[in-house]
């Protein structure tokens, strides 16, 4: 029979992620210096292999993006966990005044995704000194392109699951940090936590002229207006608030001057959903009161959708998983079930969409500063509380401690 090895105590896991904390927080400032945004991350990719390098860890790097996979290899057979964390910037203007902002003009790692790699190889270290506790193997998912560019999508396509041939991967687990809760907590839900995400494009094709005349014209510009008010009319008579929707218009173009009615008037914006049937029943609603309101002046509108990111749903075992283990490692306070999803959107519903997991949001409100107040993910003055690293280091290194104890 095997022997069973036990499993290191959340107070020494704990302890251990804190006494590792400085060299987490550096490698967090290397990557904040550096930015890069897309799917090719050239520096930020050889910043991940350095800091792998001395790991006992098997790496891959992938031929479309510049994707990073480390798969540990516990000393005792058993399934494969992945941890993700994402490694891509936005395409922002720091203007937080840190001694560590970016370098980078118009590049800022303002979702916190430096601070997602820092704890995931953070935690590849704790993992690496407890190999003889792992039954199974830990794969390292590093990905770019989480920010509108499909980046786990490219992962998955390379095989991402099959990492480890025979042993596919069977569950996982992801952080994402916000300044929207207290530091150090975890923040959790079952089922749909993140909103699908779909962009539109509606184009108006009319006839223009002299604005003295709109008789002898058909005006895409009042036309456009209608719309915009009827899809905030279809959001709220025509989509149940128990499976809800948002639809935002954030861009409108139209004309040249004062005195000239054009020919085309251009909208765009987002649909935001929490299931899958309401996604497709919203798309095609969306599409219908552009063009219905379109013919019923005359006028034509081409609709376009651009599909985005499913439904980030968390399995229900999972979820309550990462609550009890948080709670068990950093303090019942710090487990803090989420009443509501939220209406962002993130890749990692690829992953989700195919082996059960969950994600987690992190609490790195600055003390200074009060949660959901205090400037979010996306914004160029966001700043993240360093103090939170530890505990979501240790916590990535507990879900895998725990998935193949054995």
């Amino acid at each position: 029979m095997l022997k069973t090895v036990g499993m290191t105590d959340d107070a020494t896991l704990l302890a251990a992620a804190r006494a590792d904390a400085a060299w987490v927080v550096d490698l967090r400032r290397r990557l904040h210096r550096r930015p890069e945004v897309g799917l090719h991350l050239p520096q930020t990719q050889a910043i991940v292999l350095e800091a792998l390098a001395d790991l006992p860890v098997e790496v891959t790097t992938g031929t479309s993006t510049s994707s990073v996979v480390g798969v540990l290899r516990g000393a005792r057979s058993g399934p494969t966990y992945l941890l993700r964390g994402d490694m891509d910037a936005l395409p922002l203007q720091e203007d937080t005044g840190l001694d560590f902002a970016s370098e980078i003009p118009g590049a800022m790692h303002a979702c916190g995704h430096d601070t997602h790699v820092a704890m995931l190889l953070g935690a590849a270290r704790l993992l690496a000194e407890r190999r003889e506790e792992i039954a199974g193997q830990v794969v390292l998912m590093v990905q770019p392109g989480e920010e509108g560019h499909h980046g786990a999508r490219y992962m998955l396509d390379e095989g991402l699951l099959d990492a480890v041939p025979g042993a596919p991967v069977s569950g996982a687990f992801a952080i994402h940090i916000s300044t929207a809760f207290p530091t150090g907590t975890v923040n959790v839900r079952p089922g749909p936590l993140m909103a699908a995400a779909d962009h539109f494009r509606i184009t108006l094709q009319g006839a223009g002229g002299h604005a003295s005349t709109p008789h002898v014209t058909a005006d895409p510009v009042p036309v456009a207006a209608e719309i915009v008010l009827a899809l905030q009319a279809m959001v709220t008579r025509r989509v149940d608030v128990f499976d809800p929707a948002v639809v935002t218009v954030g861009h409108i173009a139209a004309g040249t001057t004062n005195n000239i009615i054009p020919a085309t008037a251009f909208l765009e914006g987002t649909i935001r959903t929490l299931s899958a049937q309401r996604r497709a029943d919203v798309v095609a609603r969306v599409q219908r009161v552009a063009e219905k309101v379109a013919e019923a002046h005359d006028l034509t509108a081409v609709f376009e959708r651009v599909e985005g990111y499913p439904v980030t749903v968390n399995d229900a075992v999972v979820a309550g998983q990462v609550e009890a283990r948080a709670a068990a490692l950093l303090g019942t306070e710090a487990a803090v079930p989420m009443p509501d999803p939220l209406m962002g959107a993130e890749d990692f519903s690829y992953v989700l969409e195919r082996v059960p997991g969950a994600m987690a949001f992190l609490g790195a409100c600055p003390p200074d500063l009060e949660p959901g107040s205090s400037p979010g993910n996306h914004s160029n003055l966001v700043v993240f509380d360093e103090d939170a690293l530890p505990a979501g280091t240790a916590l990535y290194a507990r879900m895998a401690l725990a998935a193949l104890s054995g």
